[in-house]
């Protein structure tokens, strides 16, 4: 029996659609008559407190996004195998925010908005992206679509990781050791990482001292990972003292964006509302009915999250 406990999406769709693909294996909801002794999978999204009672029967948890930060802090989480969200559309859609995201920045957009709005001709023409280099952190399957989807546009590519990856045209860092190697040539930031305890903070004040200092108006930050990456008061101490020249943000310590941030009213700070990428529902069926119907079959679950480093 597969058991769905999504939060804030559309719970019933997911739960027909998979109903479905699956017969006819049994799709329950909460509120259904079902035994949870029964229940072989959960499928969840911001799992409230009681979503894991009674669940003795449980061969994985199934998670509709592809960070799972905040279900492993979950204080009933079983012991059992989790499977996160892989999927090309999910990764085709956040290489479309970071490529947006770093083309408008390498071609100058703050400094020509500003421009226009003080009614201002001033030919300043930007660099070839050759000579503009983004920085990648994270190099799981999102961070390998987005360089490759950026390498054709000719930007020089570096990245960094926990462990080392090799990625044909892309200088790659890992580790601590290399960490201030990798900002000292990035001119753009763009951060995939999961979240983690190690990885929580990384974007603050001192990082953003170490960036390279050759695009026009500064060094830039794109975050569409985690909020909990990134401190906000830095942020804003950066872009106002010069030390940023913008930043692009789709997620935030808290969620929404409270109304008092200051990141509101900061000019070259761009703010999406957590909306670089989404699980979609169709992709996602298909592709958690066919984990169901393999691992149900004697197939490995692919994707198992690892605890211990949380991804």
């Amino acid at each position: 029996m597969l058991l769905l406990h999504l939060s804030d999406v559309d719970e019933a769709s997911w739960a027909d659609k998979l109903a479905a693909a699956l017969a006819p294996y049994p799709v329950v909801r909460r509120g259904d008559a079902f035994d949870p002794a029964e229940v072989h999978y959960v499928f969840v999204w911001k799992p409230k407190p009681e979503a894991f009672d009674g669940l003795t029967g449980l061969k994985a948890i199934l998670s509709l996004g592809a960070g799972v930060d905040a279900l492993l802090k979950h204080p009933k989480l079983p012991d059992v195998p989790m499977v996160r969200f892989v999927d090309t559309d999910l990764s085709q859609r956040m290489s479309d925010y970071v490529v947006a995201q770093v083309t408008m920045h390498h071609r100058l957009y703050t400094r020509f908005r500003a421009d226009q709005k003080a009614r201002r001709w001033s030919q300043l023409y930007p660099p070839a992206a050759s000579e503009t280099s983004v920085g990648i952190m994270g190099m799981g399957v999102l961070g390998q679509d987005a360089a490759k989807r950026l390498l054709p546009l000719g930007f020089t590519l570096r990245s960094w990781s926990r462990t080392p990856k090799s990625l044909e045209g892309v200088e790659g860092f890992a580790g601590d050791a290399q960490f201030d190697a990798f900002l000292r040539g990035t001119d753009i930031l763009v951060n995939l990482l999961p979240l983690t305890p190690e990885t929580t903070g990384v974007l603050n004040y001192e990082t953003f001292g170490k960036l390279r200092r050759k695009l026009d108006g500064g060094p830039v930050i794109v975050n569409a990972a985690r909020g909990g990456h990134q401190k906000e008061a830095d942020i804003v101490r950066a872009l106002e003292d010069g030390t940023l020249g913008a930043a692009s943000l789709d997620v935030f310590e808290t969620e929404p964006l409270p109304q008092d941030s200051p990141l509101w009213d900061i000019e070259n700070c761009y703010i999406t509302p957590h909306i670089a990428a989404i699980s979609d529902e169709k992709s996602g069926v298909s592709y958690y009915a066919g984990i169901i119907r393999d691992h149900e079959a004697g197939k490995p679950l692919p994707n198992v999250v690892d605890r211990q480093r949380g991804y």
